[in-house]
């Protein structure tokens, strides 16, 4: 059934702590400004009930993959769901999402779990799943600005992916974007990717979290509008991944989810995007909810050590999956209630876990980044405990793509990363251009 008026639907901003009031998604806000606490975009259910389940399954269904413009994206084929009260022609998309779930068919049965999916989400234009954010933030602000805004331009911090992301969308739309880098914890490939799309770099001698802090107060000033997780326009495009995952398997819910996670926006936006399915009768149960987190950065696993009793901020050490690297998560509150909401937990891995697990992964035919590598050492952990069982369907969110990892990988397959003990280390040969000798090597690599 498609549905033509998209002003019949109703969403706003309201604080996620329940403080009353409410505000337009065009307005310029971040924070409830009552108590300062995060908000969330609310979506009126009853207009969305006009249809029922079957009629959502099959519109979504209908326009997965299509060319009619907007709805070939994976955000904006759920249209109604996201941010309807977007204009058509202030929509910014590259027909993002709508990424492979592909079938670990090898590797799970290595690791005892035969029903093994990952969502590769980084199979997408900047290369990562923030992607799915940003078309949903850069279309609001560009609807804000042609309304006569004050906003001139958009800021965040980043420890790369977002970066790539913000000034892909900015550029596409012709609006002037800011970054906020950590002077070297960067990867090449991810600094790189604002560089050539234009947008002002600023590489500042702090961490993430010593960015976040000047983003904010750098937009403070309405010029210029904020793009970070915070910003809870970002999760509305993100929680299309928990939809576009039931709808890949036929409508069926897995059993567990596992997402590596830093400021914690990620799994957030699963849990609203299943909470959405649940409320409009699409889905009847939740899956369990897995947050993976480096070691060397693990605020979330330490609270939820101490069953969420009180947020946890630490200084974050160096860590192979540099994007993960935060210390003081902006969205704990929203992500404490996706664990908890779900049954699900959190759990964390070594630098030698992670970046081991990544390297099975691609023996088995994948080229892994390292926050993948996270989520697949937690997932090793919980299936060797017996918490998930070889019957359980189970994804892994891969956030992005190994190739803008590659410095992890060459450093991996030399034995040279810090701390790292290589176990499939699989450097090249270099042999004389003899064929006699080449044959020998052949024979003694093959046991033959």
């Amino acid at each position: 059934m498609m549905v033509s008026d998209f002003n019949e639907y109703d969403v706003s901003f309201r604080c996620f702590a329940g403080c009353e009031g409410r505000h337009s998604i065009f307005e310029v806000i971040y924070t409830c400004p009552k108590c300062g606490g995060l908000l969330e975009v609310h979506h009126e259910l009853e207009p969305l009930k006009r249809n029922n389940a079957y009629q959502w399954q099959k519109l979504f269904d209908s326009r997965a993959s299509t060319s009619a413009w907007p709805f070939g994206s994976g955000v904006w084929g759920l249209r109604e769901w996201v941010l309807p009260n977007v204009a058509d022609e202030n929509i910014v998309s590259m027909f993002e999402g709508n990424t492979n779930l592909f079938w670990a068919d090898r590797l799970g049965k290595q690791l005892g779990v035969p029903d093994l999916w990952i969502k590769l989400c980084g199979n997408s234009h900047t290369g990562s799943f923030k992607d799915l954010g940003m078309t949903a933030l850069v279309s609001v602000v560009k609807q804000i600005m042609s309304q006569g805004s004050t906003v001139k331009a958009v800021a965040c911090a980043s420890t790369g992916d977002t970066s790539a992301a913000l000034a892909a969308y900015a550029a596409y739309a012709g609006i002037p974007a800011i970054i906020f880098l950590p002077a070297g914890k960067v990867s090449t490939a991810q600094l790189i990717q604002p560089v050539a799309n234009g947008a002002h770099v600023l590489a500042l001698d702090t961490d993430f979290d010593g960015c976040m802090e000047i983003v904010q107060e750098v937009t403070q000033d309405q010029s210029i509008y904020l793009a970070n997780s915070m910003n809870s326009l970002r999760i509305e495009g993100q929680k299309t991944v928990a939809i576009e995952i039931v709808r890949q398997f036929d409508w069926e819910v897995p059993d567990w989810i596992i997402i590596p996670v830093g400021n914690l926006g990620n799994i957030s936006a699963l849990h609203k995007g299943f909470q959405m399915m649940i409320d409009l009768g699409l889905i009847r149960k939740m899956p369990h909810l897995v947050a993976a987190q480096a070691a060397s950065a693990d605020p979330f696993f330490r609270s939820f050590q101490k069953s969420f009793k009180e947020k946890v901020s630490v200084s974050a050490q160096e860590t192979l999956a540099n994007a993960i690297r935060i210390g003081n998560p902006v969205s704990y509150p929203k992500a404490v209630k996706a664990i908890e909401a779900t049954g699900g937990l959190v759990e964390q891995a070594t630098e030698s876990e992670l970046a081991n697990a990544a390297a099975h992964a691609d023996l088995t035919g994948m080229f892994t980044c390292p926050h993948t590598g996270v989520a697949l050492a937690v997932l090793k952990k919980l299936v060797d405990r017996g918490v998930i069982g070889p019957r359980d369907r189970t994804v892994v969110i891969s956030t992005a793509h190994g190739l803008k990892f590659s410095d992890f990988k060459v450093g991996y397959h030399e034995g040279t990363l810090s701390g790292v003990k290589s176990t499939h280390k699989n450097p090249p040969v270099y042999v004389d251009a003899n064929a006699k000798k080449v044959k020998e090597v052949i024979r003694e690599r093959l046991g033959l």
